[in-house]
């Protein structure tokens, strides 16, 4: 006779029975800190899968994160638990760690940790920003993120970190103030188009981001600031002088640089870089060019030597801006080109008028004569 025995089948009550308890927001914050000093390169072959494993495990713990901080396709982020994990985050020095050991970490990994630092950033706690505090206090952590890495790799990574960064303005100003802005005039123009334009996506960053602190830092630096600057806008590189240009435009047609506009637009150099511009073969850097163009011919405490090269230049410009248009030239486009003629047109009757009154002056020196020509010119 024989027994049959029948074996439970535990497959689906057991199911995720014996699965880890997931890690709390502080559990991924201290494990991550205990496992990133271990992912720095040893020579040693022995220690190779070690490595390895330590790297696969600090992917998770930042997916773990992620899916804390964004949801996933099952629930939406809890605000107790991104609270926490940002508290946590900011305690220590951990983004310290972080920053420093990213080059260990491979592509994939360090895009992950670009998305949690930008949602760490514009985390709030009971109204303060935990970032911005802890980037006040550790501002030498903004120099080890700004443009100067050959690695484009990891470049865009940095490059990403720090424009989350300076949303916050201690961060830009701190950026602003040191000098390190200098750094970026090397890197628009980078040969590797894609550090170029990372570089050139923080640039704009610091220059638009925080008004008050940007008319400060322009109107402190101008002289050196604009030198540079224009540079960029005389470079051969095609892109350089595109971004440049477009930039240059948003700035100066902020009314926060109001001063900084009418400092720039009275220059007769910057006058003749702008109308160089108007000439490019490219038609997107002539319409820059024309926004910025049309600031000179709307000044109206132009300087003489403005208005000679308008008034000697004023039946090419008249013919240029007849012929000046776009397929997608809109009203406004063609009303402000038809002010900037008019502009043109008046003042040459305004300068032949100053020329014969100042004539008479010197026939007739009055007073009153005097006057009238100090007035009128």
């Amino acid at each position: 006779m024989s027994t049959q025995v029948v074996v439970p089948c535990f497959s689906t009550p057991m199911k995720g029975l014996f699965k880890s308890k997931p890690r709390t927001p502080a559990d991924l914050v201290h494990h991550l800190r205990h496992l990133l000093p271990l992912t720095a390169p040893n020579p040693d072959p022995r220690t190779s899968k070690r490595r390895q494993k330590t790297c696969d495990e600090v992917r998770k713990v930042i997916h773990e994160m992620r899916t804390v901080l964004y949801g996933d396709e099952r629930l939406e982020p809890a605000e107790e638990a991104c609270v926490k994990l940002t508290l946590e985050f900011f305690k220590d020095d951990t983004f310290r760690m972080l920053i420093v050991c990213l080059p260990n970490l491979d592509p994939g990994t360090r895009q992950d940790v670009t998305h949690v630092i930008a949602n760490l950033q514009k985390q709030r706690v009971n109204g303060r920003s935990v970032a911005s505090d802890y980037l006040e206090r550790n501002t030498d952590l903004l120099t080890m993120l700004l443009p100067g890495c050959d690695d484009s790799e990891l470049a865009l990574s940095y490059g990403a970190i720090l424009r989350d960064c300076i949303r916050h303005q201690v961060a830009a100003k701190f950026v602003l103030e040191s000098g390190h802005i200098k750094t970026f005039f090397k890197y628009i123009q980078d040969p590797s188009f894609d550090i170029a334009s990372d570089a050139t996506s923080t640039f704009k960053e610091l220059l638009t981001r925080h008004k008050s602190t940007v008319a400060e830092f322009l109107s402190k630096n101008y002289d050196w600031f604009f030198k540079e600057y224009n540079s960029l806008l005389e470079s051969p590189n095609y892109i350089s002088r595109r971004n440049a240009v477009m930039l240059l435009g948003t700035m100066l047609l902020d009314r926060s640089n109001t001063s900084v506009m009418v400092q720039y637009v009275s220059s007769l150099d910057n006058m003749r870089i702008c109308m160089n511009l108007l000439r490019d073969s490219n038609k997107s850097i002539q319409l820059e060019a024309f926004h910025v163009f049309k600031l000179f011919a709307a000044n109206r405490t132009k300087p003489q030597e403005i208005v000679k090269v308008l008034v000697a230049n004023k039946s090419k410009l008249i013919q240029f801006f007849s012929d000046f248009t776009f397929e997608k030239a809109d009203e406004q486009f063609e009303s402000d080109k038809a002010k900037v003629v008019k502009e043109i047109v008046i003042l040459e009757l305004k300068y032949q008028a100053c020329s014969t009154l100042k004539r008479n002056v010197k026939k007739s020196p009055g007073e009153a004569s005097h006057l009238a020509a100090s007035v009128l010119c």
